[in-house]
């Protein structure tokens, strides 16, 4: 099982980690950060498995992934 950690004020929303997310527990937040963007949030931190496609994938590296 694995863990991710999302800096949500550097987020700019962009959804690409969501599109590649293969456990698909990665959504737009309905909140806006202080940049006025919808961050990323995990909906379900136990179906995480540390596979840190997000992390690859995301422009601003607001992740931080543990496995």
């Amino acid at each position: 099982m694995g863990r991710v950690i999302i800096s949500e004020e550097t987020c700019k929303g962009c959804e690409a980690c969501v599109l590649v997310c293969p456990a698909k527990i990665l959504k737009l937040s309905e909140h806006l950060n202080e940049s006025g963007y919808h961050p990323v949030s995990c909906i379900d931190q136990t179906k995480c498995t540390g596979c840190a496609s997000c992390y690859r994938v995301c422009p601003d590296i607001v992740f931080e992934v543990y496995r």
